[in-house]
């Protein structure tokens, strides 16, 4: 299974921090060993780097680490392979255009018996993965359904809850997505997050040896969450997603949440 990493803010913020627990997952700490990316957004631009290289290995991944991009929204992914081989075209977060607005997105988890059920018309993949074509298949959904981005978010929301629960019926299917204003989070089996604001405290890194004193780095009135696979540190209370549970954030703060009843 590879793993996922997402950030939402209410000011830009770089994910360094974060990013350097991912890192080491990539090969060190953790298997998933096929290649990393991550996307930053500024504006209705935003920034790309990806690598089929293990993240600890890479020198992108580097130079990612030592040049603090600071953003609102964050999405990053490292891969173990299972369907498409380990290459760049395979590698997430996967980028399209909709509604005049570039959406990122990166999947976690495995797929099957989905060849004549998932198709995609307007969006096409370019690699061989599920996890592109899921994407494809998604956005064009959103396409028949909106001819325009709705007005209403909670539109919005609930009817890519409704999608994802169908993609979740084809296997694992653990989920990030932005248009970097709203950060977008589905979970089947291993997602969880966390929102930090004053007052800021210190954390530790569970993979490697790094500390951080968030008072300093911050003021009181940021808010910054972040979204993981795993839970990055080991002194901060995760919130753990369950099984269809689907998040929504914007700025930082929790916007709207839907956790099905078990």
């Amino acid at each position: 299974m590879c793993e996922l990493l997402g950030m939402s803010a209410n000011v830009p913020t770089d994910i360094v921090f974060s990013f350097t627990g991912l890192v080491e997952r990539g090969g060190v700490t953790g298997p998933h060993s096929d290649g990393w990316g991550i996307t930053f957004y500024d504006g209705k631009g935003c920034r790309s780097f990806r690598d089929p290289l293990p993240s600890c290995q890479s020198e992108v991944a580097k130079l990612v680490k030592n040049y603090p991009i600071k953003s609102q929204a964050v999405i990053s992914h490292i891969r173990q392979a299972n369907r498409g081989g380990v290459s760049l075209e395979n590698t997430h977060p996967f980028g399209r255009e909709l509604w005049g607005k570039n959406w990122t997105y990166a999947h976690n988890g495995q797929l099957s018996d989905y060849e004549d059920k998932i198709t995609s018309e307007r969006f096409l993949p370019i690699g061989q993965t599920d996890s592109e074509l899921a994407f494809c298949w998604l956005l064009d959904q959103m396409a028949k359904q909106f001819p325009s981005q709705p007005e209403d978010s909670k539109q919005l929301f609930e009817f890519l809850n409704q999608q994802c629960d169908y993609l979740r019926s084809f296997g694992v299917f653990n989920m990030l997505l932005s248009d970097g204003e709203f950060v977008f989070a589905y979970c089947t089996n291993n997602l969880c997050w966390i929102t930090r604001r004053a007052p800021f405290g210190k954390a530790k890194l569970i993979d490697t040896d790094v500390v951080i004193d968030f008072q300093k780095e911050t003021t009181p009135y940021d808010v910054v969450t972040v979204i993981a696979t795993k839970p990055l540190t080991n002194d901060e209370a995760w919130q753990k997603m369950g099984c269809g549970g689907m998040v929504m954030f914007r700025n930082g703060e929790l916007d709207i949440a839907f956790e099905p009843q078990v």
